[in-house]
């Protein structure tokens, strides 16, 4: 941790690697500083921000300001000279499916069923036009979030999870699960595909090309500018739990979230239900319902290779941004913001693993670094506040305003900052 807090606080000039307090108990590097914009957003999810600093964000199940409120649809939230909310409003019907992007004079948003956007004109905070449906037939069970992305070319990426956690057949009492082979989890879903952007009423999968097979689960996509679209996938859980003789709690910690990089002709591979990827021993092994021992390996040319494999595992990486703003020191034009959602499960002692921001720097030649802190203390001072039932907040969606500050979500309380450099 040491090594990693002095590599970042060359990413904030020369200033000291301490992480200094900020406003609801947040810790940033120097020189950054965070303003509360928003809060009460119940199931609030991603955002995306307008050039005149509106912001849209995507909801699941709330909306509104307080406890209970249930508005259905799209928040757009106006900002004031303090790059304060001082109007909330609702539009469209779409909810559920998290992705939201701003793309030309559109706003995108996806739901569990379809990709549909809405016209922006200037001086208009709602859209006054009727929605176009983009795509749509995608499946409506398994994993729910559809996360959507634009490479710059004229192309939609649009990310379906797979059926479940792993996939298998139904077991007898007391027998262990056996993998299905072929995985129908992974038919016509669990990867990625991409579609025309501009284009209305197109089919899901007909009309997509799949750019990606092999996916559990993602709630994080982006497209690096001049580069590629990039892909965290999430990988299974409780596999200890289901295989103790197999699989220590240790081989759980070191379960990778991957990140993946489509640029190529060929469909990227990325394990999933056969496959684990190691981020320790950076290497992938057989699941343990198709055959693994953690020690079996999959034969060579199949499945590909992450371009960064991060450890330990399950810290839910929810949202990838490509920092494209200006208001950052140079040394982050070109890396990867990253929110940690934050591991869930029983509460532990320890807490459990992410519930901050970390950015991942690129080397002139592409090549992703290790994740260094960027923004911790979103659950709380202790490591017990690292659970669900105990955390403060837990970031959630990230976005790059207009004069390059960066907002990040939270899906406690429906909170949004706005973090800010002044190199002060």
């Amino acid at each position: 941790m040491i090594r990693k807090l002095a590599f970042a606080a060359t990413l904030c000039l020369a200033c000291t690697p301490v992480l200094a307090d900020e406003p609801d108990g947040l810790k940033l590097l120097p020189g950054f500083h965070a303003t509360v914009v928003a809060t009460g957003l119940t199931g609030l999810r991603h955002i995306a921000v307008r050039d005149d600093h509106t912001i849209y964000a995507s909801v699941r199940g709330g909306g509104g300001r307080g406890a209970g409120a249930q508005n259905p649809g799209i928040i757009a939230l106006h900002l004031d000279a303090d790059h304060k909310a001082d109007k909330t409003d609702h539009f469209g019907s779409v909810s559920g499916g998290t992705g939201i992007r701003i793309h030309g004079n559109w706003v995108y948003a996806s739901s569990t069923a379809e990709v549909v956007r809405f016209p922006l004109k200037k001086g208009e905070d709602i859209p006054a036009g009727a929605p176009e449906v983009i795509v749509t037939g995608m499946p409506t069970n398994g994993f729910s979030n559809r996360i959507i992305a634009f490479d710059g070319k004229g192309d939609l990426y649009v990310s379906v999870g797979g059926s479940g956690n792993i996939c298998t057949a139904p077991a007898g009492r007391g027998a262990k699960p056996k993998g299905l082979h072929p995985c129908p989890g992974v038919t016509d879903r669990g990867g990625v595909w991409k579609f025309n952007a501009n284009k209305p009423g197109q089919k899901f999968p007909a009309d997509g090309k799949q750019v990606a097979t092999g996916l559990r689960e993602s709630v994080s996509m982006d497209y690096r500018p001049g580069d590629a679209v990039y892909l965290f996938a999430q990988d299974r859980a409780d596999t200890h739990v289901t295989w103790p003789e197999l699989f220590s709690e240790q081989d759980e910690d070191n379960l990778s979230e991957e990140l993946f990089r489509f640029a190529g002709k060929d469909v990227v591979n990325m394990g999933w239900p056969y496959t684990y990827y190691d981020g320790v021993k950076k290497a992938r092994f057989m699941a343990p319902e198709y055959g693994g021992d953690g020690k079996v390996q999959p034969p060579p040319g199949i499945y590909a290779t992450p371009v960064l494999a991060t450890h330990p595992s399950h810290t839910s990486p929810i949202d990838l941004l490509f920092y494209s703003g200006r208001q950052f020191p140079k040394s982050y034009r070109g890396g990867a913001f990253i929110a940690r959602h934050g591991g869930t499960g029983p509460d532990l002692p320890q807490g459990h693993n992410g519930y901050d921001v970390v950015f991942i720097p690129f080397q002139a030649n592409g090549k992703p670094g290790d994740p260094v802190p960027f923004a911790e203390g979103f659950a709380g001072t202790t490591p017990l506040s690292r659970n669900v039932s105990k955390a403060a907040y837990r970031p959630m969606g990230l976005a790059t305003g207009p004069d390059g500050s960066l907002y990040v979500t939270d899906s406690q309380k429906g909170r949004i900052w706005r973090i800010s450099y002044t190199g002060k």
